[in-house]
């Protein structure tokens, strides 16, 4: 079955989860054969039932010890900007879409996206243009992020947030 796995991480980022839960996004989905959603909602106010959304298999959790099996289940990965589920995504070898959470200040989130994106690692959108992001994307332009050298990633992530 065609899975999206959709995280916030331990962060709240209801706008993504309103977003992606959406008739819109999940029509994209499902446009795209996407046949289940799983959404991990962190410490955000909403989750999302079952039966919100029709068309298609949903479920929702806050949190778990391990995301592994999400990760490795999933056939795209929608995450917020975070450095380490940006990361868990990129390391499992999942096509990465990173939604920005643009309401943030100081906005590394942001910077992180769009480093990955140039490098071609990862799409990346806001909540306000997932849905038309979802129906336009092209996955196979992505180029696989080399896991297992940690140094790599630290490196990219002081680049990206301007540290080096």
């Amino acid at each position: 079955m065609k899975t999206v796995f959709v995280t916030v991480g331990t962060t709240s980022f209801n706008e993504l989860i309103e977003s992606i839960t959406s008739s819109e996004s999940v029509q994209a989905l499902k446009a795209r054969g996407y046949e289940r959603l799983v959404v991990q909602v962190g410490r955000g106010s909403l989750l999302p039932a079952a039966d919100s959304c029709p068309h298609i298999r949903l479920e929702a959790f806050r949190f778990k010890d391990s995301l592994a099996e999400d990760i490795k289940q999933a056939d795209l990965i929608i995450s917020h900007a975070g450095a380490g589920s940006c990361l868990d995504a990129l390391s499992a070898g999942k096509p990465l879409l990173v939604v920005v959470n643009d309401k943030l200040m100081n906005n590394h989130q942001l910077e992180l996206a769009r480093q990955l994106n140039m490098d071609s690692h990862s799409l990346y959108c806001t909540c306000s243009t997932l849905t038309e992001t979802l129906r336009t994307m092209d996955l196979s332009v992505l180029k696989p992020f080399v896991h297992g050298q940690p140094k790599h990633f630290a490196n990219f992530l002081d680049k990206a947030l301007g540290l080096k």
